[in-house]
């Protein structure tokens, strides 16, 4: 390794890394071998990456060496980086956290995996999840609990718990999750990282599925990138976003630019409220602080629109499909009617055209990521039990669905950025939601964020 490298080569981005690889001042082999050392040391306690592939990971490092002396480069070359359990890789389990799965191994790569290989990234192993990647927790029967690098005793958000805490840890610089009710972004929020939500339909999420089934894919669900910066989210997006299949006969991606350069050119809305969901007085304050700072670097910000949707309808109409979508193949369940369905795919239709109105004044719309911060382990079972203290006031747990909601009933591009500290001292996630098919733009407002203003920070353990 070139002595122009500092010992904490992990530190750096996912793209500062491709381009040291690339530049051969490190080779794709030793970062690979200083990323398991990472993971066997810091792992013991936060016990993150819950399936190591470390023997074919060191071998496709070699190859990616191989590559370079070659001359060949590509967008991730030799970054080590692992993927969500969820995520099917080829010769790994993917069990989704369910204990009936626990001995089914994934064929083949799904195309998200298959995508960042061919990049150049190498894949170290798998993060960990909730059962069924339905919990802000990421706790299983296999695999046990995932803990908060901030504060063991806290969550590190779900369901790509793993991914972030492993990001926060600074076991690997990039992470591939998924989200339909906040999985990328509640954990990012959580552990003090970046997270990408992509505009619905963007990733292909074929190889994103229980025990292997290949049917349509998911209402509301995508698949996205974790990074510490945000830079590593576009980076990442770039690889992962396109056709699949059969629309790639005839579609190519061609995703517009972010609308502007500066933060003073930008069209801010705040929302710090919504309907019937509580959230906590230090977050709303961190929002508060950011507009104001917004505001003095020249940014338009406004604290309320008419052109906003109904947000308590779209809430409801967010949560019919969720429950429509999830409960396919429950035993009991209740189907409702072809006719029924329609009628909310005419009022996602609805909110999608409303959404796009208020985006011809503004650019961006700011948001909590989530209600609370990273909270205590939730030991209860029951879901309808489950409470979350907010400013000292029990809420219901599932309630702040509503945040992550937010995009994701729209199909809304959606990345959570880290902006400050509780006096406790837990990570503040906010998070940016912007036009249909504009990922550059709230993924290049993140970045603008993060170089007026800083970004990441380590746990201090770390």
């Amino acid at each position: 390794m070139s002595e122009t490298l500092s010992r904490d080569l992990l530190d750096l981005s996912a793209g500062e890394l491709a381009a040291a690889v690339a530049a051969r001042k490190v080779s794709a082999l030793e970062l690979t071998d200083q990323a398991i050392a990472r993971i066997e040391t810091r792992d013991t306690a936060i016990n993150a990456v819950v399936v190591r592939d470390f023997d074919r990971a060191r071998e496709a490092a070699k190859s990616v060496d191989a590559a370079v002396a070659k001359g060949e480069r590509r967008p991730l070359m030799g970054v080590p980086m692992t993927v969500k359990e969820s995520q099917d890789v080829a010769g790994l389990p993917s069990t989704w956290g369910f204990e009936m799965f626990k001995d089914y191994v994934a064929p083949t790569d799904g195309v998200g995996a298959a995508r960042l290989k061919a990049a150049g990234a190498v894949i170290l192993g798998k993060t960990n999840v909730p059962p069924m990647l339905s919990d802000w927790q990421s706790a299983n029967p296999i695999y046990g609990r995932t803990v908060n690098p901030w504060d063991p005793t806290r969550s590190p958000g779900g369901s790509s718990g793993g991914a972030a805490a492993a990001l926060a840890a600074g076991m690997i610089p990039l992470e591939f999750g998924s989200d339909i009710g906040g999985s990328i972004r509640v954990p990012a929020a959580f552990c003090g990282v970046y997270g990408h939500k992509p505009s619905y339909g963007l990733v292909p999420v074929r190889g994103h599925a229980p025990m292997g089934m290949t049917g349509v894919g998911v209402p509301l669900a995508v698949v996205g990138p974790l990074a510490r910066t945000a830079g590593d989210l576009q980076l990442a997006l770039d690889v992962l976003a396109g056709p699949d299949e059969l629309e790639a006969t005839g579609y190519r991606l061609d995703l517009p630019a972010p609308r502007h350069a500066k933060l003073a050119d930008y069209r801010v809305l705040i929302l710090d409220t919504l309907p019937h969901v509580a959230t906590d007085s230090e977050i709303r304050a961190a929002l508060g602080d950011l507009a104001t700072r917004l505001e003095a670097r020249g940014a338009t910000v406004a604290r309320g629109s008419d052109r906003l949707p109904d947000l308590a309808q779209a809430h409801q109409t967010y949560m019919a499909i969720l429950d429509t979508a999830l409960s396919r193949g429950r035993p009991g369940a209740t189907p409702i009617n072809a006719h029924e369905w329609m009628g909310l795919l005419d009022a996602q239709l609805l909110l999608q055209r409303q959404w796009a109105s208020l985006f011809e004044a503004f650019d961006v719309v700011l948001a909590p990521t989530f209600g609370v911060v990273a909270y205590p382990h939730v030991e209860e079972t029951d879901p309808a039990k489950r409470v979350l203290m907010v400013d000292g006031e029990p809420t219901r747990y599932f309630d702040q669905l509503a945040w992550p909601a937010l995009a994701l009933v729209a199909n809304l591009p959606a990345t959570a950025f880290p902006s400050g500290f509780t006096k406790a001292g837990l990570p503040i996630g906010l998070q940016a939601v912007g036009p249909y098919l504009e990922d550059r733009t709230t993924i290049g407002f993140a970045g603008l964020l993060e170089r007026e203003f800083g970004g990441f920070h380590a746990p201090p353990a770390l």
